[in-house]
């Protein structure tokens, strides 16, 4: 039986995972609607809802059902939580979190009986680090509310997922907002926190490996409200369940805190 074709919006569509997403699914023959800040469909910013509803709007009347929404828009916020301005703090969470939001609610009554919502949230949702609160925060809000979407829609066939990367090869960590302003609380901790994390570039994992892995995920027919990408991220997030929270903490900020 050949596979039918599908209408999938993906936010966040022209860099990265989203952009990587597009292809893999046009090269399969599906509509894929992309919405973006640049060189897409709608070129619109998703924490904008009047101009995300206007996209919508002309998205029902050329397509009228969605099989697939994709949230794929966000962007990494890293520094002290005492000293990133507010105007930062509050874009990450506008773009990360009623970006989302938003899209799901426009979304839903376009979406097909059998519809699937995927959320791109992070292993940052599972695993607290140091000076990327906002970013860490934001994306654990996705899993919670992609939790909550499922058990709303429990009576229906449509399904909600999170999906939690691992760190991928793409221009995410050059792209993320860094802000390295200090006191003498943190002295250089910020930068070089920073610099270790972003240090492990080479280990990423490759853009091909996650698609592979989100599309095999995606496509199921069934879906779990959650899956983790990553060997060790699974071992990690297992081992968390087990051992007390001071202790994980602690192992983390060894991990992850320099100063020096």
């Amino acid at each position: 039986m050949k596979n039918v074709k599908k209408n999938i919006i993906i936010t966040g569509s022209s860099s990265g995972i989203g952009q990587a997403l597009r292809k893999y699914y046009e090269r399969k023959g599906d509509a894929v609607i992309g919405i973006s800040l640049a060189d897409d469909d709608y070129n619109c910013d998703v924490s904008d809802k009047e101009q995300l509803k206007v996209a919508f709007d002309d998205i029902a009347k050329k397509y009228e059902k969605i099989d697939i929404l994709i949230n794929c828009a966000g962007f990494g916020l890293s520094g002290a939580i005492e000293l990133i301005p507010e105007k930062q703090i509050q874009k990450e969470y506008d773009v990360n979190v009623l970006g989302t939001v938003y899209a799901i609610q426009l979304a839903m009554p376009l979406l097909s009986d059998k519809g699937k919502i995927i959320n791109i949230s992070s292993a940052c949702a599972l695993f607290p680090l140091p000076f990327r609160a906002f970013y860490c925060s934001s994306k654990a809000a996705v899993s919670m509310l992609s939790d909550c979407l499922r058990m709303e829609l429990c009576k229906t066939k449509i399904q909600s997922t999170a999906i939690c990367p691992c760190d991928i090869k793409t221009n995410f960590t050059k792209n993320r907002q860094k802000d390295f302003q200090t006191n003498e609380r943190y002295g250089e901790a910020i930068r070089l926190s920073a610099q270790r994390i972003d240090s492990r570039e080479d280990k990423r994992m490759s853009v091909e490996k996650a698609v592979k892995i989100m599309t095999k995920i995606i496509n199921k027919k069934k879906l779990r409200p959650q899956y983790v990408m990553g060997t060790r991220n699974k071992i990690l997030y297992q081992v968390q369940k087990v051992f007390p929270r001071t202790w994980v903490l602690k192992v983390l900020t060894k991990l992850f805190y320099r100063n020096k």
